[in-house]
């Protein structure tokens, strides 16, 4: 039996007007209407029968659909009640995608996934991900216990420019180095805003993060290395000294210890944070652990 694209414009408007869904701006919804585009973010997702996939946002299906024909079994989180009818419809042809509804952040991931998927198989995320909510969602799955292999996600071209940004460069900042701590980040490609029903004010990038086997840097305390990132990028305009003196204290003790930890570390206080590396950050922070700073 054949089945219509559900990604095409005419096929979109068809569903959307067939179930009288009007779109919500507060749900970030925008949905993908050029099917060349679903079969790239497969391709560059490496699907196949030995991958479990979770997606984020299914809308009425058009990405759902592509992941099905090649993954073992797909895990939707979909918030809006409203497309849970729509998808029940056009997800009908595929007995392997099982969706939910329910908020992907309030989700046990480690248990749903155990629920679901019958196998045993490497977990993929692949998503059009909602921009206004792109970066909780990425860390909720980077933060979780569940072993996310690959992730394969759709955001704002400007956060995936600040996910895999280098040092010394204006988008580099903590959400860079929070990803890049976990996974080896790199753009697959480029999507024009005209391929979206509402189409958005910007372009997307399909962003493509694989899992380290261990953390890119060893640190002594995680919280400890990440309330450092953030409070190096805290005002970005001054220098690491002062960003640090305003998130760990101004007392002359603290000006002490912090002074021993940057020379330890080897690190210039008037540096600005946007210069150092992962690996000089987890110096650091590892200094700072040793003169009782965290």
């Amino acid at each position: 039996m054949e089945y219509k694209e559900i990604a095409t414009p005419s096929r979109t408007k068809e569903i959307l007007k067939k179930y009288g869904f009007s779109f919500k701006k507060s749900l970030g919804q925008n949905f993908l209407t050029e099917p060349n585009i679903l079969r790239n973010i497969v391709f560059a997702a490496d699907l196949s029968e030995k991958t479990n996939v979770i997606e984020v946002g299914p809308g009425i299906g058009a990405l759902t659909e592509h992941l099905a024909r090649y993954a073992k079994q797909v895990l939707a989180f979909e918030i809006d009640g409203r497309l849970i009818e729509v998808l029940d419809e056009t997800m009908e042809p595929y007995p392997n995608v099982t969706v939910i509804n329910e908020d992907v952040l309030k989700a046990d991931l480690v248990t749903v996934t155990k629920e679901i998927f019958e196998e045993d198989l490497p977990i993929k995320v692949v998503a059009n991900l909602p921009y206004y909510i792109t970066t909780p969602i990425m860390m909720h799955f980077l933060e979780s216990n569940l072993d996310v292999a690959e992730m394969v996600v759709m955001m704002q071209k400007e956060v995936g420019d600040r996910i895999t940004a280098q040092p010394s460069t204006k988008a580099y900042g903590s959400l860079s180095i929070a990803v890049q701590y976990y996974m080896e980040a790199s753009v697959a490609f480029i999507v024009p805003k005209t391929a979206f029903v509402p189409q958005p004010n910007v372009d997307s990038a399909i962003i493509k993060l694989v899992r380290r086997q261990t953390p890119a840097v060893t640190v002594t305390n995680e919280r400890a290395f990440f309330k450092l990132t953030k409070a190096a990028f805290n005002q970005r305009r001054k220098t690491l000294w002062n960003n640090l003196l305003a998130t760990y204290g101004k007392e002359e003790e603290t000006k002490e210890r912090l002074t021993v930890a940057l020379s330890v570390a080897g690190i210039d206080p008037k540096r600005r944070g946007e210069t150092l590396s992962l690996q000089e950050f987890a110096d650091l922070s590892n200094a700072l652990a040793e003169v009782k700073i965290n």
